[in-house]
């Protein structure tokens, strides 16, 4: 015969303006399932009383007296999400992607939620998680978004494992006022053309591979010699810290076609190389993909940011017996994904359709290509106004402004 539950009813108490119910459930606490005592706010004190506290306590007793989860996964949501969902993250998703999700939550939510217990969270615990995080003023509105849809993904993947139960606590938080993110940049034409021309090979090559195809960092290091065909580059494959992956998305899968210019510096790259037909396009000295941060440190910031007065690259500079003084004549360098976004907006402004410029970035739709990838410069307004004046000008109906007659007040 199975043994009935015994049913708890709590004892209630009051301690600093607040009434509490006192009972027993079962947790897990430090790896093993374990019987412990707990104390849950109720309601404040003032107008309310004992009895009255009693029964607004009966919801909470009732699902401690009949619980709806297995004991073994009442844990702390540090516990879940260190012990469950990061792992399984790591598993399901790319490398990059989950250094995202781990970084959010080491950074900015596990400081914030010590003592919280997964089942017990709610909305308000979440939303004061995201004002904490705000006040610092460290991290953007977009930032803030990430966070958000970060503990929104913990709690929705908590419910599937059967961890917590009722709505996503996450669902209904407000975005806390923050400074709004700096606009990113994208390389002009000539930009572009200024970088080429002081870049030593292969960095001068790999850059121009970013510029006119637009290949994110990843897919530019997972090149292979036979990758380039056809008069195109097709993109197949990643590498992030030298772990070979997928591209980003399905979508990311396709060809580039290669402009004359940048298949000529392939030809004499792969001629320096020793006419290569497989293997990396750009290898390291172990024969295996370059990362591209190295070239970045080693390379392309040593020759884009030298001392105007004696040519010293920044970083050999701290022995110089004068400050340093950036040579404003070189290019500045705005990061690998300012590449991608220049051969977006470069083709926008030379007509290119925006559903085209979709298709040779490889994104999953047109908004992403419009909102984040195509960079509208002073000069385009500029011309943009110029031509409607010239259009309102070449019109008969078009008149010269005459000022107005003044009315004379009697």
């Amino acid at each position: 015969m199975r043994r009935r539950r015994r049913q708890q009813a709590g004892q209630i108490f009051k301690s600093a303006g607040w009434w509490y119910i006192r009972f027993y459930d079962t947790r897990v606490i430090k790896g093993e399932v374990k019987r412990a005592r707990i104390a849950k706010q109720v309601v404040p004190t003032q107008g309310i009383t004992k009895a009255k506290a009693k029964e607004l306590a009966k919801p909470l007793l009732a699902a401690i007296n009949q619980p709806v989860q297995k004991p073994e996964t009442i844990v702390m949501l540090s516990d879940f999400v260190e012990g469950v969902y990061l792992p399984r993250m790591q598993q399901q998703r790319r490398p990059s992607t989950y250094t995202g999700y781990r970084d959010i939550w080491e950074d900015h939510i596990r400081p914030r939620c010590r003592g919280l217990w997964l089942r017990d969270v709610r909305t308000c615990d979440v939303q004061q998680i995201l004002d904490d995080i705000a006040r610092p003023d460290e991290l953007s509105r977009n930032s803030l978004r990430h966070v958000k849809s970060s503990l929104s993904g913990i709690f929705k993947f908590a419910k599937q494992q059967g961890y917590f139960d009722g709505e996503n606590p996450a669902r209904d938080t407000a975005i806390p006022p923050a400074r709004e993110a700096e606009e990113t940049y994208a390389y002009s034409l000539e930009e572009i053309a200024q970088i080429l021309a002081v870049l030593p090979e292969p960095a001068a090559t790999i850059f121009a591979v970013a510029a006119f195809t637009g290949a994110r960092r990843g897919e530019v290091c997972g090149l292979l010699w036979e990758n380039y065909r056809d008069e195109s580059i097709h993109i197949e494959r990643s590498v992030w810290h030298g772990r070979i992956t997928e591209p980003k998305t399905r979508k990311s899968k396709g060809a580039i076609p290669v402009i004359a210019p940048l298949a000529k510096r392939l030809e004499f790259h792969r001629a320096r190389m020793g006419n290569p037909l497989f293997g990396p396009m750009f290898p390291n000295d172990a024969g295996k993909p370059t990362d591209l941060n190295n070239v970045l440190n080693r390379v392309i910031l040593p020759t884009l940011n030298r001392c105007a007065l004696c040519d010293e690259p920044r970083k050999s500079h701290m022995l110089a017996d004068h400050e340093f003084q950036r040579n404003t004549d070189l290019p500045e360098w705005h990061g690998w994904h300012a590449a991608r976004r220049g051969l977006g907006t470069n083709l926008y402004r030379l007509g290119v359709p925006e559903k085209t410029i979709q298709a040779i970035l490889r994104h999953a739709n047109v908004s992403t290509t419009s909102t984040y990838y195509i960079k509208t410069a002073a000069a385009d307004t500029q011309a943009a106004m110029a031509k409607l004046e010239t259009e309102i000008l070449g019109n008969k109906w078009a008149m010269d402004v005459v000022p107005p007659q003044t009315a004379t007040v009697q």
